[in-house]
This record gives structure tokens, C-alpha cells and sequence, in this order.
């Protein structure tokens, strides 16, 4: 207080810019209560995937349709029956396999991988796919083919004669399959997207610790 007794002026000065002040803030910036992370913009890239503290999210692949057997049906009991040999069997675990197969059997094929072939293909279907490989290498040909998606894998059949099973699968896939020559010019298929749709056959025996479905038989639907 002054000499005088009266309340310093400044200080009501003062006083009355930090209430100005405070009230500007809140109403502008609201308020807050806790730890709040501050929003952030979403951002695409150029394939449309969202982008969030400048990286792209993957756009995941849409996963196949997978419906399975009706249980009360002919083909729903067999794959009851082949559960109760193997606890271990599953019908939608397997399809996650036989999709895997189906990939990797594919590509194998198209590169003259015989090593990856050998462990998943029965004695038979190993044979006629390695004399189609040396066929193709004896005409100094190179095949190119790309899975580029499953649209669908479903289990079309199934038989089990004491406890070896088989297991139908229906493939449809988008896929790109070109053979080209020693000049490097198409033989044959095209550098287009197909939509192809297949039959593969799976086969195992269920008393065996071995897990491994092997491709028995393929053929186009």
C-alpha cells in the first residue's frame, strides 16, 4: 500500500490482463484433463494406406473365403471322422496350411525349386512335376508366375480309407503365369492377371507324427 492507504493501481492493472489472459486460453484451447495425446492428421500415401507419424500402415490383403462343410453332411463327417484319429486336425487350421502349400508350391514350380518340391508333394506328383521342370530347362525355357491373391480356398472333398485322408481343395486365385523362350520371348500364358481356379488333392497319414500334407493331385477345374 502507498503512503496514502490506496491499493497500488498497477497491480489491478496486472491483475486484470493474467484474467484476461487465462480466459482467452481456455476459451481457445478448452481444457484438458489427464494426459491427452494430441490428434494427429490422417494422411494417406499414394496407395491410399492410411499414414500415421510418417510411416504407412500396410494395407492387409483381404483374406480368403473359407466356408466350411456342413458338420451333418457326408463330407462334414468325414472330416469328423478324421478328427477322431487326430485330435491335432482342424478343418480351418488346415486351410491355412494348404493356402501356404499352395503358394509355395507354385512358386517352387516356377523356379525349378526341386528341394522345396520334394517335401511337399507325394512320390507320385514329385515326379510328374520334376520331368515337367527338366523339360522346360532341356528347351532353355523360364517360367514366371506370381500369386497375387486367393480370392477363395474350400474343402470340395475329403475321403479316409483306414487312417490315410485325403482332402479336396478348391483354389481360386489371381495369378500371373508367362513361359518365355532362350530369346526371352512368350511361349506361352500372358503377363496379364488370370483368374484361375484349381483342385488340389492333399494327402496324410493320420497315424504318423509327421503334420506334413503333401499335394497328391492337382488338377484345373
Amino acid at each position: 500500500m502507498s503512503a496514502s492507504g490506496s491499493f497500488p493501481i498497477d497491480l489491478v492493472l496486472f491483475g486484470m490482463i493474467a484474467a484476461f489472459l487465462v480466459l482467452r486460453l481456455r476459451s481457445v484451447l478448452g481444457k484438458r484433463t489427464g494426459y491427452e495425446r494430441p490428434e494427429q492428421p490422417i494422411r494417406r500415401d499414394i496407395t491410399g494406406a492410411p499414414v500415421i507419424e510418417g510411416q504407412a500402415e500396410p494395407v492387409a490383403p483381404p483374406r480368403p473365403a473359407r466356408p466350411l462343410p456342413d458338420p451333418a453332411s457326408p463330407l462334414g463327417e468325414t472330416l469328423l471322422r478324421m478328427q477322431g484319429i487326430d485330435r491335432g486336425f482342424d478343418p480351418t487350421r488346415f486351410l491355412d496350411g494348404a493356402e501356404a502349400a499352395f503358394r509355395l508350391i507354385v512358386t517352387a514350380f516356377a523356379a525349378g525349386d526341386r528341394v522345396s518340391l520334394r517335401n511337399l508333394l507325394s512320390d507320385d506328383t514329385y515326379r510328374a512335376f520334376e520331368s515337367a521342370i527338366a523339360a522346360r530347362e532341356a528347351a532353355d525355357e523360364t517360367q514366371r508366375t506370381e500369386v497375387r491373391a486367393i480370392a477363395a480356398a474350400t474343402i470340395e472333398g475329403a475321403d479316409l480309407r483306414g487312417t490315410l485322408a485325403d482332402v479336396v481343395v478348391r483354389f481360386v486365385s489371381d495369378q500371373v503365369n508367362l513361359t518365355l523362350g532362350r530369346d526371352g520371348q512368350p511361349v506361352t500364358g500372358t503377363d496379364a492377371v488370370t483368374e484361375i481356379v484349381d483342385l488340389w488333392t492333399f494327402e496324410r497319414d493320420l497315424s504318423t507324427r509327421d503334420p506334413t500334407w503333401r499335394l497328391a493331385a492337382a488338377r484345373s477345374a
